[in-house]
């Protein structure tokens, strides 16, 4: 089969198109036929060298893909071949074929195209868990999301106005506001013309918000906590300007704040499979009315990686990025 190597790593130059052997699934797991491939923040760090795979995934690029099941290791009885899927892998998803854990597959959204399905379920596992399980967002309540206009961050707009919370969030550029405006957001704060800790004041009538997603960290972390409210949630996702800061305690333990965070990829496959299983329950039927779709900013051909990745790290898109491996047509 053909898949994406990205050699001992480096800058986007070192993706490469190669061909190895078609892997087969074990006990649990099935093989799917790879029709697309979501490309994310950690694809590029793992080529970078900085988010090495767990010990015991695969060591190729690609935490997400849409497809068919060609084959069903032993005890799977949940998926048949010719299943169109989607997948939340533990790598490998940018290849023709990949092994998955049977319970970390979802049915295709009804009404969705494969295009749309790859881009699911990385980014809303990772919503869900962290906003929802985590951050515990209710109804009523103000959320600040960073990078709104990141697969994630369009993805968390959608999913906490469904469930009734008034959405900040922040912005590179007047034609990303308008984006996020667009798909719910409340208020869109240009963090390279405003201060987005005036503007939570100014918008919640000095309060704060009841919660924060955050995926920036470094200098970003002091000023988030002083952005919530009495007993707000900051919710830590990824540490794009560092994880070590300087930083005082006194206002969690005054205002009663809980500051968490998680990861996916490490989790355990039963870990994974109960995340799925709840997105599936509380997700899918949004999906499948038409809301919260993903936004795909631009499909790419796999032998186009280069570019995909280069767009990634220059943060211009909006939405999602994809990569085309076998198209629309059936592979089973």
């Amino acid at each position: 089969m053909k898949l994406i190597d990205h050699g001992k790593g480096g800058e986007a130059a070192c993706l490469r198109l190669v061909e190895a052997p078609m892997p087969q699934p074990g006990p649990g797991q099935v093989l799917i036929a790879v029709q697309y491939a979501g490309v994310n923040r950690p694809d590029v760090l793992q080529r970078s060298g900085s988010y090495p795979p767990p010990a015991d995934a695969s060591p190729y690029l690609g935490l997400e893909v849409s497809g068919y099941v060609s084959a069903v290791g032993e005890g799977v009885t949940q998926w048949q071949p010719g299943d169109a899927v989607c997948a939340l892998t533990s790598g490998g998803g940018y290849a023709e074929y990949c092994v998955v854990d049977a319970g970390h597959c979802l049915p295709v959204p009804k009404g969705l195209t494969m295009t749309q399905a790859c881009a699911l379920p990385e980014t809303y596992f990772t919503v869900w868990t962290n906003v929802f399980q985590r951050g515990r967002l209710q109804q009523g309540e103000s959320i600040l999301i960073h990078g709104g206009s990141s697969g994630i961050g369009l993805t968390a707009i959608q999913l906490a106005k469904a469930h009734g919370a008034r959405v900040l969030t922040t912005v590179g550029n007047a034609a990303k506001a308008q984006a996020c405006q667009e798909l719910g957001a409340d208020v869109a704060i240009q963090y390279r013309e405003q201060d987005f800790v005036d503007v939570v004041a100014q918008e919640t009538g000095g309060c704060g918000v009841d919660m924060v997603l955050d995926m920036v960290g470094g200098d970003y972390i002091p000023r988030n906590v002083r952005c919530l409210a009495l007993e707000g949630r900051l919710v830590q996702i990824a540490f794009l300007q560092g994880s070590q800061v300087d930083f005082d305690f006194m206002p969690m333990m005054l205002r009663r704040l809980t500051l968490t965070g998680s990861t996916l990829r490490a989790r355990s496959v039963a870990q994974k499979s109960a995340l799925a299983a709840d997105v599936r329950k509380h997700v899918w039927p949004l999906l499948e009315q038409g809301r919260c779709l993903p936004v795909i900013h631009r499909v790419f051909a796999m032998d186009q990686v280069q570019e995909a990745h280069r767009l990634m790290e220059s943060s211009q898109h909006i939405g999602k990025l994809v990569l085309e491996i076998a198209g629309e047509q059936h592979a089973a």
